[in-house]
């Protein structure tokens, strides 16, 4: 075989695997969408719980990277605090070896031909047949289980071909192991994949092009070399996806260097050990064994320093801008369910934010500047926007996709409430105004006013359908009464024009706002204000 078509099959057989990998994990994402919020958001009570959930739902998905993500997810959003989101990450970490065992085990042991192609076949099958279900992405997933295989088996032929002179760096002496390290390292920032780092060392080593030490000298490499994925998608992100990345850095790097410097000994021990339960010597076994016992590991020697890491954590990345979102961060666009609980919640600061502006305009006396209030509201909305927009072109389930729209329309009532708010808050500080003293009946308009707001309130216990509407013609009637009573004190001469007008002005602005606050509490535009008399 030629040079230019052995470095083909090599590039060919790395493509094959990422792409295998990428389609197995955005199905088995989007499969286990549901449970995998179901295991890490209940099964994190306690370290070894959070370790073992960590450990399984890595190893269902075949992805750190989305485990880690999804943690970050939860840890915003209120699920999870840090203590526990830490040991769901060390989870993901030994969970990620899952790959070199089935590489080692079923890659490199059976016919890949008659195992993948079917894989492929079939999986396509389900996706065609199942658009938009679940059986959809469980055939994306086995059509990616297929094609990680014809990606290893086209290594494995491309590692045969090389001439048998050839080898790859193996010297033994700490030099040399340095540079593996560094070729593992490199190669996994490069391809933004430890799997397929570990993959091409074990087939190297199965080749006989690498020995047994020098790939798991790459293998270390590969595992440093993951963090930096959780750090680029750190960049920039709420504190909480910093911490947790920090956490899964300084696990890797404690775990490489305590590999490191226990690297032949821990080899001669893992050798023995995969002789004597029948692995046998062969280097893909032993290697994949030597990555889930330096991996878990660094999870023992972390065990006792966990606490203080968490106290650690929690002083550092403190937010530089207060007015940045606490919710809506980019790395958990990876998971659609949890983008969405990240935008839910993310909309519950919003419209707590507008029902303030609201509640403050009702009482002539702002806890909060209005217009500073007005500025957040209309960051957050643009927030949402910018969020959904990037979280439509992701793969998603089709009940997902159905509530961004809803999510949209919720926001803009927000925003429009907070605008009206403002509006009366401008009109009640006029001098003209005066106390609220000034206006006949307001007192009345106000408590009706707020029983509307309270029951737009996620945090009241939910009202039902009749008192919620109870509550809106009753504000209704009220505003009718208020506006007439003014218009007579106006035409009597017992209340300055220019105070009748100001006073009804923000009496209309505070009907829009409530109309818009009734409208984003509600799941459609069904329950609104009743008509009113039309304003002046």
């Amino acid at each position: 075989m030629s040079t230019l078509a052995i470095i083909g099959g090599l590039a060919g057989g790395i493509g094959l695997f990422m792409l295998g990998m990428g389609l197995m994990t955005e199905g088995l994402k989007l499969a286990a969408g549901p449970a995998l919020e179901a295991i890490l958001a209940r099964s994190t009570r306690t370290r070894m719980r959070g370790l073992a959930s960590g450990a399984l739902v890595t190893a269902l998905v075949q992805s750190s990277t989305a485990i880690t993500v999804a943690t970050i997810g939860f840890v915003n959003a209120g699920l999870l605090n840090l203590s526990q989101a830490i040991w769901v990450v060390f989870g993901s970490n030994v969970g990620s070896t899952m790959t070199g065992w089935l590489v080692a085990l079923v890659g490199l042991k059976f016919d890949i031909q008659a195992l993948a192609l079917p894989l492929i076949g079939f999986g396509m099958l389900l996706r065609l047949a199942g658009q938009g279900a679940r059986r959809g992405s469980l055939g994306t997933a086995l059509a990616g289980f297929g094609l990680l295989f014809l990606g290893i088996d086209m290594l494995r032929e491309a590692f045969t071909a090389l001439p048998a002179d050839f080898t790859l760096p193996a010297g033994e002496d700490w030099p040399s192991v340095l540079v593996q390290v560094l070729a593992g390292f490199v190669m996994t920032l490069v391809m933004q994949s430890s799997a397929a780092s570990l993959t091409i060392a074990l087939t190297a080593a199965e080749g006989g092009l690498l020995t047994i030490q020098g790939a798991a000298a790459v293998a270390i490499g590969a595992n440093v070399g993951t963090t930096a994925t959780a750090v680029i998608a750190a960049i920039g992100a709420t504190p909480n996806a910093r911490r947790v990345a920090a956490a899964h850095v300084l696990l890797n790097v404690i775990a490489a260097l305590v590999a490191l410097a226990l690297l032949p000994w821990m080899l001669r021990a893992i050798v023995a050990t995969a002789e004597w339960t029948g692995l046998g010597a062969a280097p893909a076994p032993t290697i994949a064994l030597y990555h889930t016992a330096f991996n878990v590991l660094g999870v023992l020697l972390v065990w006792p320093l966990a606490d203080r890491m968490t106290t650690f954590l929690e002083a550092r990345f403190h937010p530089v801008d207060e007015t940045r979102s606490e919710f809506l961060d980019r790395t958990v666009l990876a998971v659609p369910e949890l983008a969405i609980a990240a935008l839910e919640h993310e909309l519950d600061a919003m419209g707590e934010t507008s029902r303030l502006l609201v509640r403050d305009a009702l009482l002539a006396e702002p806890r909060v500047p209005p217009e500073a209030g007005m500025r957040r509201v209309e960051a957050m909305g643009d927030a949402i926007g910018e969020f959904i927009g990037q979280l439509s072109r992701e793969s998603m389930s089709d009940e997902s996709a159905h509530r961004l729209p809803e999510i949209l329309r919720i926001a803009r009532h927000h925003e429009s409430a907070a605008r009206f708010a403002l509006e009366a808050a401008r009109a009640l500080a006029e001098p003209a105004a005066g106390p609220d003293t000034a206006a006949v009946g307001y007192p009345a308009f106000r408590a009706a006013a707020q029983r509307v707001l309270a029951g737009a309130s996620p945090a009241a216990a939910p009202p039902g359908e009749q008192p919620r509407e109870q509550a809106i013609a009753g504000f209704a009637s009220a505003y009718d009464r208020f506006k007439s009573g003014l218009l007579a004190s106006g035409a009597r001469g017992d209340l300055p024009l220019a105070t009748m007008e100001c006073w009804l002005r923000a009496a209309s602005a505070l009907r829009r706002s409530l109309d818009e606050t009734a409208k984003a509490s509600t799941p459609t535009h069904r329950t609104t204000m009743p008509t009113a008399t039309a304003d002046p």
